[in-house]
């Protein structure tokens, strides 16, 4: 039978040499983790608000957050391996043994996580170059959406639907960015080949002056929406492109406000707006055509 006392004898003597250094290790590493949480977010906003003077609060925040989810994750994991490391030989584990078989099992997963070390090293090139940051609007691995969170493995994207979206970082190879420093109304409003186009150039610049002086759209834009040019000749209608800059992300609020005005400012104007037209006929008859157009040979001629 085993000696109840010598055992409570051990487990006090243990408690009091390794247990104190586990409580330790584990308040130094919870105080750390808190110290982390608080300053480093604090300082990283001071030093990217010196680094990117010029820019505006919004694109200093989302930099600001971007690198602070990043430091924090990151400075996370070594509190914890740190913990981790300290606790473990108060419970008799050799940690240079460990080591040294973790460095040989490192060796042998490398050669089939080539992947992984792939997101990691695009995730490292992504956080220092700044194609993209949280909060912006992106298009990356054929999906556009939200950036909700960076890491070094991979980018979270939520897209309109709601639906979320985990992409690996080795696989971004381009990274559109929609909500950078500004964003832009670029949008084509056809219109019928009947209609005056310098009255409907007119009506339409009208429409979006009156817009861009509403109190409710005028924090909106940066600059006034206006018609650039008239961009094509249609098979049904004639396309007119309106430009004009807005604040990041209010880009399609705008053109689908712009839309709503163009078309009730169109119906007050009379101006017809085009749709696809189709000519049936029944029967074998066709439509009467010249009987003998430029060029053509007539049947007393044949024969």
């Amino acid at each position: 039978m085993v000696d109840l006392t010598k055992l409570q004898i051990f487990s006090l003597e243990w408690l009091k040499s390794s247990g104190i250094s586990i409580l330790i290790a584990i308040v130094i590493a919870l105080v750390l983790y808190l110290l982390l949480r608080h300053f480093v977010p604090l300082l990283i906003k001071k030093v990217v608000s010196q680094r990117m003077r010029g820019e505006s609060k919004a694109e200093i925040e989302k930099r600001a957050e971007t690198l602070s989810s990043f430091f924090t994750t990151t400075g996370t994991i070594l509190i914890a391996t740190f913990a981790i490391f300290t606790i473990l030989p108060e419970f008799g584990v050799n940690i240079a043994a460990a080591l040294a078989g973790l460095g040989i099992a490192g060796i042998a997963v490398s050669f089939g996580a080539q992947s992984l070390i792939k997101d990691i090293l695009s995730g490292v090139f992504i956080i220092l170059e700044d194609p993209y940051r949280i909060g912006d609007w992106i298009k990356i691995a054929g999906t556009d959406g939200l950036v909700e969170e960076i890491s070094l493995r991979r980018t979270v994207l939520r897209d309109f639907d709601g639906t979320v979206h985990s992409i690996p970082n080795s696989e971004i190879k381009t990274a559109s960015n929609f909500t950078r420093d500004y964003a832009r109304v670029n949008m084509n409003i056809a219109v019928a080949y009947g209609e005056d186009l310098d009255h409907v150039i007119e009506v339409i610049n009208s429409v979006c002056r009156e817009m861009a002086e509403d109190p409710e759209w005028k924090a909106s834009f940066l600059s006034t929406p206006r018609v650039l040019r008239v961009d094509n000749l249609g098979d049904s209608g004639i396309d007119i492109r309106l430009l004009g800059d807005t604040r990041p992300m209010l880009q399609w609020s705008a053109m689908g406000e712009l839309r709503l005005r163009i078309k009730k400012a169109f119906d007050k104007e009379g101006i017809e707006m085009p749709w696809p037209h189709t000519k049936v006929y029944f029967g074998n008859s066709l439509p009467k055509t010249r009987e003998n157009p430029p060029g053509s040979i007539s049947s007393e001629e044949r024969e």
